[in-house]
């Protein structure tokens, strides 16, 4: 809750979901008392909440532009450091949302991440308390530094190195920082045997050698400077400089004060990086907030040193404190004639100046006493103590041989009655932790490492430095550091967080009554509700008092001449708030109720809106007025300017016209004559004669305009190219070019075969039925000496649908020999080429085909076609078989070859030339064929799994329907597969075409080859004929044996 400006915060011992994004924007955007310092969750439950606080300094830096710190006390386990963080949260949510002030918002909060590791350690009544010098030394049940056991575990090393590298530390740094804190660690474990020197002195050795080498490998020092540094020291004696030897004791002693001193400076240099990685980039000066979170009172069982800094820290807090809250108010209210009654209250003066006075407080004595030279020794400290404090009732001192004031107290020991308790020290160690002097030869052999840190840590163990002078002690360094935090306090505006501790067992949900009622006292809670009741909770002088709140009354607004005081006395009568609630003193007002505050500055909020909205409104009538008025003074001088120019700029753009009318015709003309010429040339020189070919795509670009002229050019010269390409046929070439023209226009984007077909050549006489003799006899007959394509082919049986095709293991069937010549169309047996079919080229009507991969082709007739045992006992004219009443009609022809293509092509072109007008080409999926006296519908249909290899095909015949059946590609897939295709082709070609020459030559082998060894072949066929004679010789050896 709220006194004043004092929050009073107990410490819950656990995390509560108290603070949210909301609770900031809450506290953020409202004025000073307008919430309390809690949000209510019900009616009978408050949850205190620290946002407050810190929202009311964060609008006293921004409205009064002055520098404000928040001050959190309290003794050690009362959650200081969480309630510094929670004000440090609110300050970066509250904060703007620009880049920089984001990325200064996350510094700040590793900053704390990082300074809690480095200065944070668990004692008996705290898990995360701020402490110090507890490097070398700790009480029973307390922990070390939390970056010692962080380093050594491994778990939050790596949060700890994002944090260093969000403050702005490379990674060379942070690696060396943690080579510090290890080394800290190895020092540590370092131990001392005592010796006997030859001089009868004492000496010693180091008797875990193994432990400094990896100090020195740490470091960068080299291993002999660092252990002659450790074991012994240089004393200087006049002009003369003697090297001693340390004892065990001493050398512990030595190495003790260096891992402080190690930890201290590189504690304080980690400080002063993170307050450059912090600050604000711009220069001047600029308004602060502080946070000031001190070590918490401490009251053991055996307090030290140590305990008596820190109790002593906070006792000056304290003093800070109640003067600002209890004694400079009271003495305030006296001043300005304010009637009052005065509150008591204890004041810790008298403690404070038995600490710190100078030369008979207890820091001067115990520096003149670690000043002197020769043996020291806290027993005559303690002697000097109990002469200096005899009869102070604050304190009480017991030293062997001096009188007992308190038989409770031990020996050795003082006691002081500090504002939180009485509180016994023991002086062992007190001259020695306040001298702690690091030696000389200490300080040169860390300059000397090669470690880049230490050169900054121990910039006195350069050996170019030659001063001597002895350092401050640790009491009077502490002593001055107070002194400056206390000056810089009193020079802003304080806020305070009262930390109260519940209980002392660090549970939750434990209330002691006892120790919260103690710590209530303590802290001067009483006196300052019983102030704040009875007292003012604002005061301002009445000059600042009317700048502020002038707007309020319209007879102080916007000016007043006269004394402040009746300006304000007119304001406060103009405005709606009792006159009781304002107390005039001599300079200054005094406003008694913090809701009145709030009323005010809620009217100055609404005063000053309505103020800038007639700001706005005024602005903008002037600006306007006064931009018409330009305007309209502007307006005869641009009239009158804009018509003389208009007309003298009409005239200058005519004439500039015509005579850029007449350039451009002019630049045209021979620029495109220039184009034409360049192009024409270009062409001369790119057309070269290697770029004949047909199919070439390649042309030269042209200017737009020329554009037809190239199209219409580029036309020409493919006409001529392909001119020159056809004078190079010769009629074979051409009536083979003809064929492969008939075929395009046929079966391109129809047929997926034909892509197969484009690059093989129509050969047409595939058994080289020309040169056979009996052929030769056999076609003078029928008139068909021209034969146009030959090959022996697959013939579909029209009943069963069985292909008629000779393997190894079937010899049932008889192979074909298909021949067409320029008139007919013959099928003939190839064993004895006798003339089983011949159907006249007129009495084909219509070729069909499907669209697929496969190799069947169907060939229509118009007449019937009688068999040749049919032909037996009836004789007609050679060529002329159709001219028979006998003949039984078998019907259409089915055919199966892989020559499919070739053999479509050259039937159509003999159709054609027969008839005079092309026949039907069909290429469909489903069509209709005579078979004998029925008409059968042929039907191709691709199988869902390739039962059979992609081309092949699988017949049956049920009633009046044949199925093909087959495993078919369109053009794209066959394209996509033609590549896996080529090898299993190009095996089964091979063995079909030696199958088909075996059964061919087997029968005919001798007469072909007396054939062949009596003709006259041409020159260009000598190699084939070799082949084919070999080929047939094989044969003849295969019958023979």
């Amino acid at each position: 809750t709220y006194i004043g400006n004092v929050l009073v915060s107990v410490n819950p011992y656990k995390r509560l979901a108290l603070y949210s994004s909301d609770l900031v924007r809450a506290y953020h955007c409202r004025g000073p008392y307008q919430l309390p310092p809690h949000i209510p969750e019900d009616d009978s439950l408050a949850r205190r909440n620290i946002y407050a606080i810190a929202g009311s300094a964060c609008r006293y830096l921004r409205d009064r532009n002055e520098d404000q710190c928040v001050v959190v006390s309290g003794e050690s386990g009362a959650g200081k450091t969480e309630a510094a963080r929670i004000v440090l949260q609110f300050i970066a949510l509250a904060s703007g949302q620009g880049r920089e002030v984001k990325a200064m918002k996350e510094r700040l909060v590793e900053a704390g991440s990082l300074l809690e590791a480095f200065g944070n350690a668990k004692t008996y009544r705290n898990d995360n308390s701020s402490r110090f010098s507890r490097v070398t030394n700790q009480a029973p049940g307390e922990r070390n530094f939390h970056i010692f056991y962080q380093l050594l575990t491994g778990a939050d090393i790596q949060l700890l190195s994002k944090s260093f590298e969000m403050l702005g530390f490379s990674q060379e740094d942070i690696v060396n920082v943690f080579k510090i804190v290890a080394s800290v660690l190895k020092l540590g474990n370092i131990s001392f045997i005592p010796t006997n020197n030859i001089d009868g002195t004492e000496g010693c050795t180091i008797s875990n050698d193994y432990e400094l080498y990896e100090v020195c490998e740490l470091v960068g020092s080299d291993h002999s400077t660092l252990q002659e540094a450790m074991r012994s020291r240089t004393l200087e004696d006049g002009s003369e400089l003697i090297l001693a030897d340390l004892s065990a004791s001493e050398a512990t002693h030595s190495r003790d004060s260096l891992c402080k001193a190690l930890y201290s400076r590189l504690f304080t240099w980690l400080v002063n990086r993170i307050n450059e990685s912090i600050k604000a980039k711009r220069h001047g000066k600029r308004k602060v907030l502080g946070i000031l979170d001190v070590y918490g009172f401490e009251m053991f069982e055996r307090n030290g040193f140590e305990q008596f800094i820190i109790n002593f820290c906070n006792e000056k807090l304290h003093q800070v404190v109640t003067e600002s809250t209890l004694k400079e108010e009271q003495e305030e209210y006296a001043r300005e004639g304010i009637e009052w009654t005065p509150i008591d209250f204890f004041s810790n003066s008298v403690v404070c100046d038995l600490i710190e006075k100078n030369h008979h407080g207890i820091l001067s004595m115990l520096d003149e006493e670690c000043l002197k030279s020769g043996f020291l020794s806290d027993e005559v400290f303690l002697s000097k103590l109990a002469q200096c404090c005899a009869g102070n009732s604050h304190c009480e001192v017991r030293h062997r041989g001096a009188g007992i004031s308190d038989n409770n107290l031990p020996a050795n020991c003082f006691r002081l009655k500090h504002y939180a308790g009485t509180v016994t020290y023991n002086v062992c160690g007190f001259v020695d932790k306040n001298n702690d002097i690091l030696h000389r030869d200490l300080s040169q052999a860390m300059y000397r490492c090669r470690h880049p840190l230490l050169k900054v840590l121990f910039p006195e163990g350069n050996p170019k430095r030659s001063s001597l002078k002895r350092p401050a002690t640790t009491g009077t360094q502490f002593k001055i550091s107070i002194s400056a935090l206390v000056r810089n306090l009193s020079c802003k505006h304080q806020h305070y967080i009262r930390c109260i501790k519940p209980n002392e067992l660090k549970q939750p949900r434990i209330f002691e009554m006892a120790l919260v009622q103690h710590q209530v006292r303590y802290l001067g809670l009483l006196e300052t509700v019983r102030i704040r009741r009875s007292g003012f909770c604002y005061r301002l002088q009445y000059q600042l008092f009317l700048s502020r709140y002038k707007m309020l009354s319209p007879r102080t607004w916007p000016t007043w001449h006269v004394a402040p005081v009746e300006g304000v006395s007119y304001l406060i009568r103009d405005l709606p708030i009792p006159s009781g609630e304002f107390a005039f003193g001599r300079t200054k007002l005094f406003v008694r109720s913090p809701r009145t505050v709030f009323e005010l500055e809620e009217f100055r909020r609404v005063r000053l809106e309505d103020l800038a909205v007639l700001i706005q409104k005024l602005w903008r009538g002037y600006r306007q007025r006064k931009k018409f008025l330009l305007m309209k003074r502007s307006q005869t001088i641009i009239a009158s300017a804009w018509r003389s120019w208009r007309a003298r700029e009409e005239y200058r753009i005519l004439k500039h016209r015509k005579q850029v009318e007449w350039a451009v015709g002019v630049i045209q003309r021979h620029y495109i004559c220039w184009k034409r010429r360049q192009f024409l040339l270009r062409l001369s020189k790119q057309l070269s004669s290697e770029c004949d070919s047909p199919i070439f795509r390649d042309w030269p670009p042209c200017h737009r305009r020329l554009t037809d002229t190239s199209v219409l050019i580029r036309r020409i010269h493919h006409k001529w190219r392909c001119h020159k390409y056809r004078l190079r046929f010769d009629q074979t070439a051409r009536n083979r070019m003809r064929e492969k023209v008939t075929a395009s226009i046929i079966f391109k984007d129809r047929k997926t075969s034909y892509l197969r077909s484009v690059s093989h050549p129509f050969l047409g006489d595939y058994v080289r039925l020309r040169q056979n003799v009996q052929w030769k006899k056999a076609c003078v007959e029928t008139n068909d000496q021209y034969v146009v394509f030959a090959d022996i082919i697959n013939k579909i049986a029209r009943s069963s649908g069985k292909v008629r095709i000779v393997f190894e293991k079937m010899s049932n069937f008889v192979p074909i020999l298909f021949v067409l010549s320029t008139s007919s169309m013959l099928i003939l047996d190839q064993r004895t080429l006798q003339i089983k079919y011949r159907v006249p080229a007129t009495e084909i009507y219509r070729l069909s085909l499907s669209p697929y991969l496969d190799d069947v082709a169907v060939f229509h007739v118009r007449a019937p076609s009688p068999t040749r045992e049919d032909l037996s006992g009836h004789q007609n004219a050679p060529g002329c078989l159709f001219q028979s009443d006998l003949g039984k009609k078998k019907g259409d022809f089915v055919f199966q070859t892989g020559h499919v293509i070739e053999i479509v092509t050259k039937l159509f072109l003999v159709v054609q030339n027969a008839m005079g007008k092309p026949p039907e080409v069909n290429i469909s999926t489903e069509f209709e064929t005579n078979f004998g006296q029925q008409t059968v519908m042929v039907a191709f249909k691709c199988m869902g799994l390739p039962e059979v290899q992609p081309g092949q095909i699988r017949i049956s015949r049920k009633g009046n329907k044949m199925e093909i059946l087959g495993f078919f590609l369109n053009v794209v897939q066959y394209q996509t597969s033609k590549r896996e295709e080529v090898k299993y082709r190009s095996r089964s070609e091979e063995k079909y075409k030696h199958t088909k020459r075996k059964l061919f030559f087997k029968s005919r082998g001798p007469q072909i080859l007396k054939n062949i060894q009596s003709s006259r072949i041409q020159e260009n066929f000598v190699v084939e004929t070799h082949i084919l004679k070999n080929n047939i010789l094989s044969i003849l050896k295969w019958n023979l044996f």
